[in-house]
């Protein structure tokens, strides 16, 4: 429904931002990292939000960048994790940290997360390795756009940047452009679902 909001910030609080736009001022909770990433108060920022709707409460959440919106809403299907824990564990950790406490396995370090505990933890490593690898924190590709869908298909963005790099090398040079892509593409979907 809403996409972000735009506006001049009047108030930064611990876990939300005021924004003032088109006569409206918007109450948006936030995690504490993102805020303070935000620009000055009096200045104008972008927020990008995700409406919380039940029959009882609505709540618009914010986040500096749509990365962020991304990891809030993958923290969301982890079991025991509702919008307030996600705030929490994001307004605890960097995302960067956060990635890669969760590709090495590195428990002790999510534990440390405030409202963090250990079972909870243990779910986000189990739901979200893999999961939330950004083509940035992925071993270096030149192809990104492939490291996505094979993302969106399921794959580890990670294991698909690996492949990737594999396969490149035993693609004759001759092949490029598109028709290079396609290889790729086809032929890290076979190694990636084990069929080789």
């Amino acid at each position: 429904m809403f996409n972000s909001v735009r506006g001049t910030i009047t108030e930064k609080l611990s876990e939300s931002v005021y924004i003032q736009c088109g006569g409206i001022e918007w109450d948006i909770s936030a995690p504490a990292s993102d805020i303070a990433r935000l620009p000055p108060i009096g200045e104008e920022g972008r927020v990008f939000t995700w409406l919380y709707h039940r029959e009882d409460q609505m709540r618009l959440y914010g986040f500096a960048g749509e990365q962020r919106r991304a990891t809030f809403l993958e923290l969301l299907k982890v079991e025991g994790i509702g919008p307030k824990g996600a705030l929490k564990i994001l307004g605890g950790i960097g995302q960067e940290e956060l990635e890669t406490a969760l590709e090495t396995g590195d428990l002790a370090r999510l534990e440390a997360v405030p409202g963090l505990g250990k079972k909870t933890a243990q779910k986000m490593l189990l739901a979200l390795k893999g999961k939330l690898i950004t083509v940035k924190t992925a071993p270096e590709s030149p192809y990104g756009d492939l490291v996505e869908a094979l993302a969106g298909m399921g794959y580890d963005k990670r294991s698909a940047a690996e492949v990737l790099r594999s396969v490149e090398k035993e693609i004759p040079p001759e092949i490029t452009g598109a028709e290079r892509e396609k290889s790729l593409f086809k032929e890290a979907i076979v190694r990636l679902s084990g069929s080789q």
